[in-house]
C-alpha cells in the first residue's frame, strides 16, 4: 500500500531494532541522511523517504506526524496538540515549539464546577476540549525550519486518508469498546468508525479529514512557501474549520458523567490562538550529559528533577537495574511528581530554576528512605510553603496501572468513552544537524465525538485541570493545561546527541527515566537501553479522570527477576506486575562520534520502527 512517490512499508530497522549508519560523503547521497524513530513503522518510513528525497529533519518529522494522526488514530489526531524540543543546524541552543492549545474564554471555574456541578473536568466529550494546537504547531514548524511545501509534507498522511491504511492491533479492540456508546451517542462517530455498521478489522479511509485537508490545501495560497503555510493556518483557525468547530460545540453531547454537556469553544478562541516558541529547560545533570525539556506548564521538569535526585545512586548488573536502583527511583518519582502536583502549571508563576536546582535536590534526597513512603510530599522551593488541592489530596481512588484496556500504556476505555489517554511519538536527526523530537497527541477517536463536516474530533486535555481556584494547574481561560507530553533531547558537553520520548500520560517521564539510567549509566546502547526492563510509580494524582493515586503503587515489568519484586514488596511498595514486556513506546535517535547516526524503537507495543541511512 504504498501511497505516495517514494513511499515504502516497514521501514529497515522496524521492529525495534537498533540501526546505525555512517552517512555516505556528499556526492554520493539522494539526500541528506538522517534516521528517524516513531511509533509508527508507517510513521518512520514517510520521515525516512522525506530524508531520502532531499527534505531536512523537520520536513521529515512534520509529515511523519500527519501520518500518525492517520495511522494511530486512537492516540492522536489532528485536534490534538504537539510540544517539541528542537536544535537547527546552525544553532545548538534547544528550543521548544508549544503547539498546546489553551482553555476557551469562557471556561472558568464556575462555569464548570458550580453551573454543570462537576467536581473534576470530564475525560470525555466537548467540556474537556482546548483549542486545538497540532495544526499550527506543525505549520508553524514546518514554515520556520523546514524547506518542503505544505502540499509535500501533507501528501503522505492524505494519501493514507484518502485511500486507506493498515488497521493496528490495538484500534480495532478500542473502537469495539464503545461501539455501543457511538450508536446510542455519538452518531457521527458511527458514521465514521463503524463502515456498515460493523467494527473494521483490516484497513479503513477517512475521506472526510481528506476532503478537510484538501480544502486547507487550496486556502494555502501566496507568493512564497512560507505565505501559502501562513494561508493554510489561517483557514483553520480563522476560517471554516474554526467555523465548524463552534457550530458543533453548540450542541450537547453525552460524556463520561452521563449527562449531555455542551462544549465552550467559540471560533474567536481559535482565531486570538497561536503556536509559541521558548527557550528550553536545560539541567545539568551530571556525566557531561544536560537533558532539554519543555518548561513547568508540562511535567517535562519531573525528568532532571529525578536525575538530580538520582546522582550517583544508580546501579545496573548484567544490564538491569538493581532493586535498590528501582527502589530510589521510584521514590525520586514520588518526590518529583509531588512538586507537580503543587508547583507545575500555566496559572501561577513556577520556581522551575529552584525546582531542578542540584541544591534542591541534595535537601529533598534526605526524604529517600529505606521503606516505600505512602505520602504526598511537596518541597519548598525558596522556602515557598506548597499547596495541594482538595480533591488531589485523596487517595484511595483506584487509577489504571497501565496494564489494562487496549494495550499497555494505549488509552484504557470504558464504554462510554472514558480515557486516561496515550499519544504518539516521533524522533529525527539528519547529517546537517537539525535534530527534533516530537510528542502528538489528543483527539483520540474514542474521547470525543467526529465533527462531520471535518472528520475528526476534538482534544480533551482541560480534564488535567482543577476545578479549584489557586492552584498552578487550575482552570484559567487562555491557560495551557498542564499536559503530561513530554519530549526529551539529550546533550553531552553541550552538544545535541540524542531525541528520545514516549507516549503513556504519567509514565512518559517515568519510562524515559529507565531509558536513560540505562543508556548512560548502565551503559547500553540505544536499543539495549529500551528494552531493559522498566518501571514507574503511580503514587501521585493522576493526570487523567477521574485523577486516582495509589500510596505506594509501583508497576514492574517481570524481567527485574523474582528477587528484586520480592525485594520491593519487602520494602513496602505495592507491586504490580505488568509482565515481561509491558511497560513503554520508547523511541530514540542519536549522532554518535563524528557522522554516525542511530536510531531505536520499543518492542513491546509490535508496530514501532528506527530506521537510519
Amino acid at each position: 500500500m504504498g501511497p505516495w512517490p517514494g513511499g515504502s512499508g516497514r521501514a529497515g530497522g522496524g521492529g525495534g531494532r537498533q540501526a546505525g549508519a555512517v552517512a555516505p560523503t556528499k556526492h554520493e547521497q539522494r539526500g541528506p541522511a538522517g534516521a528517524a524513530s516513531s511509533t509508527h513503522y508507517l510513521g518512520t518510513s514517510t520521515a525516512m523517504s522525506v530524508l531520502a528525497r532531499g527534505g531536512n529533519a523537520f520536513d521529515a518529522a512534520v509529515a511523519a506526524g500527519f501520518v500518525l494522526q492517520v495511522v494511530e488514530p486512537h492516540l492522536c489526531g489532528p485536534g490534538g496538540e504537539v510540544p517539541a524540543v528542537f536544535v537547527t543546524a546552525s544553532d545548538a541552543v534547544p528550543r521548544v515549539l508549544c503547539g498546546q492549545g489553551v482553555a476557551p474564554a469562557a471556561a472558568t471555574i464556575e462555569r464548570v464546577r458550580d453551573g454543570f456541578g462537576l467536581p473534576i473536568v470530564p475525560g470525555t466529550g466537548l467540556l474537556a476540549a482546548t483549542v486545538p494546537g497540532a495544526w499550527d504547531g506543525w505549520l508553524t514548524l514546518l514554515r520556520d525550519h523546514g524547506t518542503w511545501s505544505l502540499a509535500d509534507a501533507l501528501a503522505p498522511a492524505l494519501a493514507y486518508a484518502a485511500g486507506g491504511f493498515p488497521l493496528v492491533p490495538r484500534i480495532a479492540p478500542t473502537i469495539a469498546t464503545v461501539a455501543d456508546h457511538f450508536r446510542a451517542h455519538w452518531p457521527s462517530s458511527a458514521r465514521t468508525w463503524l463502515p456498515d455498521g460493523s467494527v473494521p478489522t483490516s484497513t479503513h479511509r477517512l475521506p472526510a479529514l481528506a476532503a478537510t485537508w484538501r480544502r486547507l490545501l487550496d486556502a494555502a495560497t501566496g507568493p512564497t512557501r512560507e505565505a501559502r503555510i501562513d494561508a493554510a493556518r489561517d483557514a483553520w483557525y480563522r476560517g471554516f474549520v474554526a467555523e465548524e468547530i463552534a457550530a458543533f460545540c453548540t450542541t450537547p453531547v453525552r460524556d463520561e458523567t452521563g449527562r449531555d454537556h455542551p462544549g465552550l469553544l467559540v471560533a474567536d478562541d481559535l482565531a486570538r490562538w497561536s503556536a509559541t516558541y521558548e527557550d528550553a529547560l536545560t539541567v545539568d545533570v551530571g556525566g557531561g550529559w544536560t537533558v532539554a525539556k519543555p518548561g513547568g506548564w508540562s511535567q517535562g521538569p519531573v525528568l532532571p528533577q529525578m536525575l538530580q535526585l538520582l546522582r550517583d545512586d544508580v546501579r545496573y548488573a548484567d544490564g538491569v537495574a538493581t532493586a535498590d536502583t528501582v527502589h530510589r527511583a521510584a521514590e525520586a518519582a514520588k518526590l518529583a511528581f509531588a512538586d507537580r502536583e503543587a508547583w507545575y502549571g500555566d496559572s501561577a508563576p513556577v520556581p522551575l530554576a529552584a525546582l531542578v536546582s542540584r541544591a534542591y535536590a541534595d535537601e529533598r534526597r534526605a526524604l529517600i528512605g529505606v521503606e516505600a513512603s505512602r505520602d504526598l510530599r511537596p518541597g519548598t522551593p525558596d522556602g515557598r510553603a506548597p499547596r495541594l488541592g482538595g480533591y488531589a489530596r485523596r487517595p484511595g481512588m483506584r487509577r489504571s496501572d497501565g496494564t489494562g484496556g487496549p494495550g499497555v500504556g494505549e488509552p484504557t476505555v470504558g464504554r462510554t468513552g472514558a480515557v486516561r489517554g496515550d499519544t504518539v511519538h516521533v524522533d529525527v536527526v539528519d547529517a546537517a544537524g537539525n535534530m527534533v523530537s516530537a510528542t502528538p497527541s489528543g483527539g483520540w477517536l474514542q474521547s470525543s465525538p467526529t465533527i462531520p463536516a471535518l472528520g475528526f474530533c476534538l482534544g480533551t486535555r482541560a480534564q488535567m485541570f482543577w476545578l479549584e481556584e489557586g492552584l498552578p494547574s487550575s482552570l484559567v481561560p487562555g491557560r495551557r493545561p498542564r499536559t503530561t507530553l513530554s519530549p526529551s533531547l539529550g546533550l553531552r558537553d553541550g552538544e545535541p546527541r540524542l531525541a528520545f520520548g514516549t507516549p503513556g500520560g504519567d509514565q512518559q517521564d517515568q519510562w524515559q527515566l529507565c531509558f536513560w539510567l540505562a543508556h548512560t549509566v548502565g551503559g547500553l546502547d540505544l536499543q539495549a537501553a529500551i528494552d531493559t526492563p522498566a518501571w514507574h510509580s503511580t503514587a501521585f494524582p493522576g493526570s487523567f479522570a477521574p485523577r486516582g493515586w495509589e500510596p505506594a503503587g509501583l508497576v514492574v515489568e517481570s524481567r527485574l527477576g523474582a528477587a528484586t519484586l520480592a525485594d520491593l514488596r519487602r520494602r513496602g511498595h505495592e507491586v504490580v506486575d505488568a509482565g515481561e514486556w509491558a511497560l513503554g513506546r520508547m523511541c530514540a535517535v542519536g549522532r554518535g562520534e563524528g557522522p554516525l547516526l542511530r536510531a531505536a524503537a520499543d518492542t513491546r507495543s509490535g508496530v514501532g520502527a528506527a530506521a537510519a541511512l
